[in-house]
C-alpha cells in the first residue's frame, strides 16, 4: 500500500498519524476494511493506495472485480457540506449524468458520520483526466457543465441546504473589493481596465443557483471524446452559472501539481460547447470577458510563476486594451 499527499509536501505517514490518528499503514488498512464491511457489508482487500488532502483521505480498494473508493474527512465543520454534496451527487446520478454517485450504506445513507469521521463510498470510474489539448474533450466538457447547471438549477433548495450554501455578494462588489485589497500581482493598467469594465456591465444576470464549485481537469474524467465522470462536488455553492463557467474556463487545465493556464482557443472551445446546450443571455455574454480577466489576474502567484499565469493574464488584458 502506498500513502501519499495530494498537494502538500508533508510526510504522509506523519500526517496520517497526527491528523487522522493512525499509528501506521497497518492501522489505516484495518480501519478501512472494517469500516466498509460494517457500513456497506462489502468485504474488501487491503487498500492499494491512500491519498491525503488536508483533512480528507481517500483509499482505493478492491472487492472481487469491483474497484471502490472510500473517502473520509475528519473536519467536523465540513460534515454538513459533505452530506449535501453526497445527496446532490446521488440525485444527479439518478438523472443519468456522469458523476461519481455514492454507494448507499446498509441503512440507505449516502454519507455516514461515525466516531468523528464523515465518509462515503464510490465506485471507481475508469478514465483519464481531461486533456485540454483535445478540442473534442474540451467542447464536451463545456456541454457536460451546461447539463449539470440545467439539472442543478431545477433542484429545490430546502432549509438544510440554506445552512450550508450562502448567497454570494454582488459580482461588482466582489471584484471591486478584490481590486481595493491591492494585490501585489495586480498591475495598474489592469486595475484601470477592470474599473472601466465594471462601470459598463449589466446587473440583470439570471438568479444564482447551485453550481459544482471545482470544475476543471483534475475533476473531469474522459474516455475518448466523452466525459465519463465529474468528481468532487464538495466545493458546491450558490453562484451565477456564468461565474462558474468563466472560472472553469480559466482553470480548466489545472491538475493536482500542475496549475497552468490554458489558451484563449481552449476557453472559446469550452464556451462553445456550453452554448450548444444552454445559450447565454446578453448580460451573461457581457460578463464573460470581465470574469475571465478577473480570474486570470487573481490566479497570478506572487513570486515565482513557473507555469506562466502572469503572462497569460497579460494576454487577456491585452485583448481588452486592443478593443
Amino acid at each position: 500500500m502506498t500513502i501519499e499527499m495530494l498537494w502538500a509536501q508533508d510526510d504522509p505517514t506523519e500526517v496520517l498519524r497526527d491528523r487522522f490518528g493512525f499509528a501506521n499503514a497497518e492501522a489505516v488498512s484495518t480501519w478501512v476494511s472494517s469500516t466498509i464491511e460494517r457500513h456497506w457489508d462489502i468485504r474488501v482487500a487491503s487498500p492499494e493506495r491512500v491519498v491525503i488532502s488536508d483533512s480528507n483521505a481517500l483509499a482505493w480498494v478492491r472487492s472481487g472485480d469491483q474497484r471502490l473508493l472510500l473517502k473520509w474527512s475528519v473536519a467536523p465543520d465540513r460534515f454538513k457540506r459533505l452530506a449535501l454534496a453526497a445527496k446532490l451527487t446521488a440525485w444527479l446520478g439518478a438523472l443519468g449524468l456522469p458523476v461519481s454517485a455514492p454507494v448507499p450504506t446498509l441503512s440507505g445513507e449516502v454519507q455516514v458520520t461515525s466516531d468523528g469521521v464523515s465518509m462515503g463510498l464510490q465506485r471507481v470510474i475508469d478514465g483519464d483526466h481531461l486533456n485540454v489539448e483535445d478540442a473534442d474533450q474540451v467542447r464536451v466538457a463545456g456541454v457536460t457543465l451546461a447539463r449539470l447547471h440545467d439539472a442543478l438549477r431545477a433542484h429545490p433548495l430546502d432549509n438544510s441546504q440554506s445552512e450550508v450554501l450562502s448567497v454570494p455578494a454582488p459580482l461588482t462588489k466582489q471584484i471591486a473589493g478584490w481590486v481595493a485589497s491591492d494585490p501585489s500581482t495586480l498591475p495598474p493598467p489592469a486595475r484601470d481596465v477592470l474599473g472601466q469594465l465594471l462601470e459598463r456591465v449589466p446587473s440583470d444576470l439570471p438568479p444564482v443557483q447551485i453550481v459544482q464549485g471545482d470544475y476543471r481537469a483534475a475533476n473531469i474524467l474522459c474516455v475518448g471524446g466523452a466525459v465519463v465522470g465529474v468528481l468532487d462536488f464538495e466545493e458546491l455553492r450558490l453562484d451565477h452559472r456564468i461565474v462558474e463557467l468563466a472560472r472553469s474556463a480559466v482553470m480548466l487545465g489545472t491538475l493536482f501539481r500542475d496549475w497552468g493556464p490554458v489558451s484563449a482557443t481552449v476557453r472559446q472551445q469550452f464556451l462553445d460547447g456550453y452554448q450548444t446546450v444552454h445559450t447565454l443571455t446578453d448580460a451573461e455574454l457581457q460578463w464573460w470577458p470581465v470574469l475571465v480577466l478577473w480570474y486570470s489576474l487573481a490566479l497570478v502567484p506572487p513570486g515565482d510563476d513557473p507555469t506562466g499565469w502572469g503572462r497569460a493574464a497579460i494576454e487577456v488584458l491585452d485583448e481588452h486594451t486592443a478593443r
